[in-house]
């Protein structure tokens, strides 16, 4: 079919690099009319948006409450409490790795270093650089039980969903799909075929925004180039170059994980993961993935659909191992940057902290998420303030390998969490 076709197209890898490129070069050569570009991406994200908590809901309370049915619940919590753990040290571990290795931050040039200082303090005046990248910082306010607690239940669920609170809904549901699995079924059919009918209402709609993609990459991409030029980049090239080396380790990782857990040949596994993928790249939304990420699991690569369905949203929103390494990596970036030599006992507490940071950064997004780097740096002592708007200046790029990483580090996650499905 013709709609099959243009899917394909538009989730196609090269079709995804090209419109970014393409939109690169157009911000870069025609800067403000590529600004004008931007609504166009804005309204594209608030539509997936806008599908992705209607969607989580009626999958995971679906999801749970045919759980209950099938049986095996406290099994699988032991397999999801020892894959969450074991996903957080490898990225984690594989971040610092590098990290150590490439040393980004460590011997710059005086040119970089002078961007630095005009980045953070806006002073043209190359001797100003040290003062305002060494400048004393406000404490960074540590996270308490009480706001971890308060962060997870809803006082008010309709609150939360006008909110687009997505951890919030998701403790809800969670609550939720446990309580209905517990009701007879005979009185609970007429809610599990309305949710249902959400969900695949919720994911048909996810596959007709596809459609558009190429377009869409293009206009996100020339408005941001457009706005931000391609000095921040430049400063701030090196950490790029190293997080970008972390990512496709994880992702290679992941995919390798992915292949082996499945029935199907590598080239098959790659194909399946094209779609979550390019969504990824053009949403930098990980939660309007997760229809994407249960098509490629059931429809293509054969997993149990009552566990992926479960597992999607629940990994999305609290297994978050690509904030997790980018916080590990920003912490030793500035360490480096600031000429602070860590021991193994101080490595250990970036990769420590960096995965508490990244579970207390469930349902936050963009410069939120970013802002989080201080939780890491307050246990080293590491002044973050002034050093936070270099971080901002690449971030879009950042937020891209993030969300990749999570978005295809989760789908690895599920197909070890769920059974390996029978070989045909």
């Amino acid at each position: 079919m013709i709609s099959n076709k243009i899917y394909a197209f538009a989730v196609n890898p090269w079709a995804v690099i090209g419109s970014l490129a393409l939109g690169g070069a157009f911000g870069l050569l025609v800067p403000e009319e590529a600004l004008k570009l931007g609504i166009v991406g804005d309204v594209y994200v608030n539509l997936l948006k806008m599908t992705t908590l209607p969607f989580m809901v009626s999958a995971v309370i679906f999801s749970l409450q045919r759980l209950f049915r099938d049986g095996g619940t406290s099994r699988l919590l032991l397999r999801v409490v020892t894959v969450f753990l074991c996903a957080s040290a490898t990225v984690a571990l594989v971040g610092a790795l590098v990290l150590l290795v490439m040393r980004p931050g460590a011997n710059l040039s005086s040119a970089t270093m002078h961007t630095f200082g005009l980045m953070v303090g806006n002073d043209s005046s190359s001797s100003e650089t040290v003062m305002n990248l060494y400048g004393t910082d406000v404490a960074v306010k540590g996270l308490s039980l009480y706001d971890v607690l308060a962060s997870l239940v809803p006082s008010n669920i309709f609150a939360a969903l006008a909110n687009g609170d997505a951890l919030k809904t998701l403790v809800f549901a969670l609550l939720f799909g446990l309580a209905v699995g517990r009701v007879p079924e005979r009185i609970s059919v007429g809610l599990s075929q309305a949710l249902e009918t959400i969900y695949q209402a919720c994911q048909k709609l996810m596959h007709w925004l596809s459609y558009p993609l190429p377009l869409i990459l293009f206009c996100m991409s020339a408005a941001q180039l457009g706005r931000s030029g391609v000095g921040p980049l430049h400063a701030m090239l090196q950490f790029v170059i190293a997080f970008f080396i972390v990512s496709v380790v994880l992702l290679v990782l992941a995919a390798v994980v992915i292949w082996k857990r499945s029935s199907h040949s590598l080239g098959t596994t790659l194909e399946a993961l094209r779609p979550p993928f390019a969504l990824a790249l053009a949403t930098r939304n990980s939660a309007a993935c997760m229809p994407s990420m249960i098509e490629s699991l059931v429809d293509q690569l054969g997993f149990a659909r009552a566990r992926v369905e479960l597992m999607v949203p629940l990994t999305v929103s609290l297994l978050r191992v690509g904030p997790m390494v980018y916080y590990v990596c920003a912490t030793l970036f500035i360490a480096q940057l600031y000429g602070r030599s860590l021991g193994v006992v101080e490595v250990c507490t970036v990769v420590l902290a960096s995965v508490l940071a990244g579970f207390a950064s469930a349902g936050m997004t963009g410069l939120v998420t970013v802002s989080l780097v201080g939780m890491t740096c307050v246990y080293l002592s590491l002044p973050f303030e002034a050093a936070f708007i270099l971080f901002l200046a690449v971030d879009p790029l950042c937020d891209m390998l993030r969300t990749l990483i999570l978005v295809i580090g989760n789908t690895a996650a599920v197909s070890v969490i769920c059974p390996r499905p029978l070989k045909i």
